[in-house]
């Protein structure tokens, strides 16, 4: 049984354009007012049970262009392991926040991730690589460096291989 392939945004372009917005920002204004203005931060995960397991660290780093807005890249890897299948996941994302209070953030992500999946099937295991594009969008409770939220993943298909559902709680930090 062959799995369908997800059509994907070329990576390279798209990681072109995110590094020169901040050229161009930086090009603007002196080396010390930049990096005042760079928070960095990111997330881990670890979660396991009934034979599954998954682990994954994205670390990133913001441009807050003022107190309401900040956006900047991300890396993204994860592994996958349970009784029928091991995932590899890297890749990157952009990340736009909003602040319109201090205590809500709300936020923007556009995803890229290279997949590498071996399935086990009844008549034998299955290789497949593919790409995989999200783009979330979310809401969360901010205090302090921390914020805690819900995010929904507006690419999300009934037969998507890397996201069971829509919906991905969140807990984000930016020092």
């Amino acid at each position: 049984m062959k799995l369908p392939k997800v059509s994907y945004i070329n990576p390279i372009i798209l990681f072109f354009a995110m590094f020169f917005l901040l050229a161009n920002v930086h090009a603007q204004e002196s080396d010390s007012q930049f990096w005042e203005r760079v928070q960095f931060g990111g997330g881990l995960g670890v979660s396991f049970g009934n034979g599954n397991f998954s682990g994954s660290i994205s670390p990133s780093a913001v441009y807050n262009f003022n107190d309401y807005v900040a956006m900047g890249p991300s890396l993204i890897v994860s592994y996958q392991s349970s009784d029928f299948f091991k995932s590899t996941l890297y890749g990157g994302s952009w990340i736009t926040l909003v602040n319109p209070i201090p205590a809500i953030q709300l936020s923007a992500e556009l995803e890229q991730l290279r997949v590498n999946q071996e399935i086990e099937f009844i008549e034998g295991t299955e290789k497949d690589n593919f790409w995989s594009t999200a783009l979330f969008a979310g809401a969360g409770y901010r205090s302090g460096p921390v914020t805690i939220g819900l995010r929904y993943n507006l690419l999300h298909n009934e037969n998507d291989r890397v996201y069971a559902t829509a919906w991905n709680p969140f807990v984000r930090v930016y020092f």
